[in-house]
């Protein structure tokens, strides 16, 4: 896989994932009794992933910006790069009170720990550690540079 497949891969399950918050039948109702300040669309996707309307359109937002840079490299391991820092915060976020619903509006809390370190560690390697290992094509005999 290289960097543009990877901001390809993320953009699409990004955006699966940021709908799929809209469809009722993917988001279990929320029984925790936690209150959000913003609670439209609150719930549980896959009965797993507290979400909310605003956690929903950041989704779509970053599947849409990976799909948006997919065809370039350079965008795409910029992409990675972004995504491999702001989902490293997510994790201190959603560690701490208060902040794991930045301050009652986003839940990160729960399973969105460890998705968000899973997330975050991929991008990075994609962003700070990957290189492109395809070897230069050769030089045919007879082109030469002038």
């Amino acid at each position: 896989m290289n960097v543009r497949n990877f901001a390809l891969v993320f953009g699409i399950v990004f955006l699966l994932v940021g709908v799929a918050g809209f469809i009722p039948a993917f988001v279990v109702p929320d029984n925790t009794g936690e209150r959000l300040a913003i609670n439209a669309g609150s719930g549980m996707l896959f009965g797993l992933f507290h979400v909310n309307v605003i956690h929903d359109l950041v989704h779509i937002a970053f599947g849409l910006w990976g799909l948006a840079v997919c065809r370039n490299a350079v965008s795409s391991v910029q992409y990675a790069r972004a995504v491999a820092v702001i989902y490293a915060v997510f994790v201190i976020m959603g560690l701490i009170p208060r902040l794991d619903t930045v301050f009652g509006m986003v839940p990160l809390h729960g399973h969105d720990v460890w998705l968000h370190a899973v997330l975050a560690a991929v991008a990075a390697y994609f962003g700070f550690a990957w290189r492109d290992t395809v070897a230069p094509a050769p030089r045919h005999a007879g082109a030469e540079r002038v």
